[in-house]
């Protein structure tokens, strides 16, 4: 994949580690020639030190060739200028961070992707690691849906049931989905009919926020 990653900030240079060690081949623009050279000696990838809400740097960036654009700086309305401008040359996919939630809306407007605030995401990891230590990978949805893994222990009520027959009793709430289970190093997809046993990893997708007491209820 062609990709133009715009900001190199502690989040775009993450996904730039990433990128590159996908093989993607991406192209960085930044405005601060110290991150610009830093990203330029650390990597084997094109990196232009110039101002991305400019069209004529994205065209230099390759935005013809382009398959994707995500603007990761911590100024909107530098993430929205590109993101129009990349709308505006056909970018097929574009992404961006979106640090003030209240701005999410000028973006989807225009046909991108977000990621809302951040900040928020990384703060409710913390808060949720040192609240719900049984739960593990916590990660908060756009609209507020959350996925979670969970370890199941012997005070379970799930435990020798059957995920539908824990469902029909009221166990595992209806706004619950079961989307992966870990069994012995081993995962899959389970269905109606899985059994659940002690010690197995379930990953849960909640439509709503799950409360601490049905955490520890679901844990055992």
């Amino acid at each position: 994949m062609y990709m133009i990653i715009v900001g190199a900030g502690s989040i775009g240079t993450s996904l730039i580690d990433i990128a590159v060690r996908e093989k993607n081949n991406v192209v960085v623009i930044d405005a601060s020639p110290d991150r610009a050279r830093e990203i330029s000696n650390k990597y084997d990838i094109t990196v232009l030190n110039g101002d991305a809400t400019s069209a004529e740097t994205l065209r230099e960036a390759g935005s013809e060739r382009a398959d994707a654009l995500i603007a990761t700086t911590s100024d909107d309305a530098v993430n929205l200028m590109v993101v129009s401008i990349a709308e505006g040359l056909r970018i097929p996919s574009i992404v961006s961070v979106v640090n003030d939630k209240e701005h999410a809306e000028f973006f989807r407007k225009l046909g991108a992707n977000v990621m809302e605030n951040p900040e928020d995401v990384v703060a409710n990891h913390l808060y949720n690691a040192v609240k719900r230590p049984k739960v593990k990978d916590f990660t908060v949805l756009s609209h507020g849906d959350q996925i979670f893994r969970l370890t199941i222990n012997e005070g379970s009520p799930l435990v020798g049931r059957s995920l539908a027959e824990s469902t029909k009793r009221g166990s595992l709430p209806r706004s619950i989905l079961v989307i992966t289970l870990e069994r012995d190093e081993k995962r899959e997809i389970p269905t109606g009919e899985t059994v659940i046993e002690v010690g197995d990893i379930l990953t849960l997708f909640s439509l709503e926020r799950a409360s601490d007491e049905l955490v520890e209820k679901l844990s055992g």
